[in-house]
């Protein structure tokens, strides 16, 4: 498998982005030096293996497709933002919004996640080995989020069809969420979700999160109380 290795120290980013929006089928490209640049391996569209070498700052991987993107580090806002397939992975922690709008492919994140993760999901898995920020899944309307650890207030705002599995506490439920019993189906999708991102919890342990479906549609006999 070729291998390509770029210095952010000695190599501007735009140059290396260029060279990621190339057909690169099989190849492996390990970035250094990310020292917090934005916009990081924005865009890929072949099934390349990218490295990350450090802390990326604003919409690393973003718009992923098919790419495999490794983050040695923490990632700053937007993280794998708008992803439509492929998986991106954080060794680390991640700031707000962490995989808002995926469409597709799974997002991994070792450590916590800050606010709104997941918010306004469209279809990708999100695996969290730590907690999340409030407002996470915030109008999430496809897709899974796994949450090893615990969440903050108003998880799952909002919340379509999007399911929140939790491991830890949760300190409130948005509007429209409820915890609703596991079911097989439940645990064989937990299970299979902590396979693939590397984690070896028991899925007995997880808490099911979703809609309770009274904010689909507008009830004029309501008066405004929801």
């Amino acid at each position: 498998m070729d291998g390509v290795t770029f210095d952010l120290a000695q190599t501007p980013l735009r140059e290396v982005n260029r060279f990621l929006h190339q057909p690169l089928s099989g190849q492996t490209i390990r970035i250094l030096n990310a020292d917090g640049a934005h916009n990081i391996a924005v865009g890929l569209d072949s099934p390349v293996e990218v490295e990350i070498a450090g802390h990326a700052g604003y919409y690393a991987a973003g718009m992923n497709q098919l790419a495999n993107v490794t983050i040695l580090g923490n990632a700053g806002p937007g993280v794998a933002e708008n992803m439509m397939s492929g998986r991106v992975h954080v060794k680390g922690f991640a700031s707000v919004a962490a995989g808002a709008s995926a469409q597709g492919g799974l997002l991994v994140i070792d450590g916590d996640a800050s606010l709104r993760c997941g918010i306004s999901l469209k279809g990708a898995d999100i695996v969290v080995g730590g907690s999340v920020g409030s407002f996470s899944a915030f109008m999430a309307q496809a897709g899974r989020i796994v949450i090893c650890g615990n969440a903050g207030d108003a998880l799952g705002d909002s919340l379509y069809e999007a399911i929140i599995y939790v491991r830890g506490t949760i300190k409130s439920l948005g509007a429209d969420a409820q915890i609703e019993p596991m079911t097989d189906a439940d645990y064989e999708a937990v299970g299979e979700l902590l396979a693939k991102a590397g984690f070896s919890h028991d899925a007995k342990e997880f808490k099911r999160i979703a809609s309770a479906k009274q904010l689909y549609h507008w009830n004029a006999d309501a008066n405004q109380e929801y």
